[in-house]
């Protein structure tokens, strides 16, 4: 029988509190970063590998996450990944030469991994499965909520402290996400990996077994992974492309993050009552056909209208990935899992951008464009295909 006493009151600040806190110390410093390294002295190009090395973070950290989510628990390790970036963001503070800077953001990312990962975990336990999609698309919507607040909140402390303002913003931030994790008592009902006295399974016999649904879902999670990274290039590329003022670019961005972050609730509703394919293929379809669309905008009106859509298809995208790792995991090696899942995520993130700088170089921006964008028809079509074949199209049972 469906446990329907459950509210989201009752865990919401200690679920979705960190994660605000988080997104706004993100928020905060990705727009200094790059300033940092150019008062070290480092060129243009060093100063974007360092903005970079967030993401390198988080890639190569996601099996070791899981390890360490795996062994301590959700909330010692929120508690350290926390710590471990107040530290880091201290370096990046304290910085006297861009390779500690290097350092203090290569830490940043592989604390991000932890804290995302152990957050994740915890609400697939503390939240019974009916509710399952809402809980992992408010996971999404809260961290994009405060990634949006961060760099006002940094903006206003550089007026009074200059670039380092930005990272105390984040100092403070992080330090009280980490005070929330560590303040939050354990789950009362373990899951039955950490309550079993068997050995952990192993990352290769967990990839081996689950082999099927990595290459079918999990590409297709990667290719939707590549378009959200994509538009945020996109975006402000084309705008440049068509002529708008950096002011107009800056206020079109703002109102396509507005739409993205009003959706996320309804979402998750619609994955929880319909199934996980209401959002999947819809979210894939409109992110793509609005990015192949781009390249045929050439006045303000149709290129708002057209990123509008966007932002649309990426706000009701905002907890699909994490709720179909969710689905698909295992109990028994469900970190192991979900830690291969991020990977393949953070693949995604990362190489969407590079694919679309390759073919702009060897095309065109609007080729690159367009190119990009077919991705999202490839991942609809797999959704399509593979999500009723391995029982994920309604979700946990």
């Amino acid at each position: 029988m469906t446990d329907t006493s459950f509210s989201f009151r009752k865990i919401a600040f200690a679920a979705f509190g960190p994660t605000i806190l988080y997104g706004m110390a993100n928020g905060a410093i990705l727009p200094v970063i790059a300033l940092s390294a150019r008062e070290l002295n480092a060129s243009v190009a060093v100063a974007g590998l360092i903005v970079a090395l967030i993401g390198i973070g988080s890639l190569i950290s996601n099996i070791p996450a899981s390890m360490i989510t795996s062994r301590y628990g959700e909330r010692l390790s929120m508690t350290g990944a926390a710590a471990l970036s107040v530290l880091a963001l201290l370096l990046c503070i304290t910085a006297t030469h861009v390779l500690v800077l290097a350092l203090g953001v290569l830490m940043v990312g592989m604390a991000a991994s932890v804290f995302l990962l152990a957050r994740q975990t915890y609400l697939i336990e503390a939240v019974p499965p009916y509710m399952r999609a809402r809980a992992m698309s408010m996971l999404g919507g809260t961290n994009r909520i405060g990634v949006f607040i961060g760099p006002f909140a940094g903006a206003g402390m550089i007026h009074f402290m200059g670039i380092s303002g930005a990272y105390w913003v984040a100092v403070i931030s992080m330090a009280c996400a980490g005070l929330i994790a560590y303040a939050v008592p354990d789950l009362e009902t373990q899951n039955t990996e950490t309550a079993s006295a068997g050995p952990r399974p192993r990352i290769f016999d967990i990839a081996r077994s689950h082999a099927r649904t990595y290459l079918t879902i999990g590409v297709a999670v990667l290719l939707v992974s590549a378009l959200r990274a994509s538009r945020q290039v996109v975006i402000p590329l084309w705008a440049d492309h068509v002529g708008l003022n950096p002011t107009t670019t800056s206020i079109i961005y703002g109102l396509v993050a507005a739409i993205d972050m009003s959706v996320f609730y309804p979402a998750g509703k619609v994955m929880d009552q319909h199934g996980r394919m209401w959002v999947a293929l819809p979210a894939s379809l409109l992110m793509g056909l609005s990015l192949m669309a781009i390249p045929l905008t050439t006045h303000v009106v149709p290129f708002v209208i057209v990123a509008l859509v966007l932002g649309f298809g990426n706000g009701i995208s905002s907890g699909i990935v994490m709720t179909l790792g969710a689905d698909a995991s295992p109990v028994t090696g469900r970190m192991q899992f979900l830690g291969i899942w991020r990977l393949m995520q953070d693949l995604g993130t990362s190489s969407g951008p590079v694919v679309l700088s390759g073919i702009t170089a060897a095309a065109s921006l609007a080729t690159g464009i367009v190119a990009i964008g077919a991705l999202g028809l490839v991942a609809a079509a797999m959704f399509r295909h593979w999500m009723p074949r391995l029982g994920l199209s309604r979700g946990a049972k």
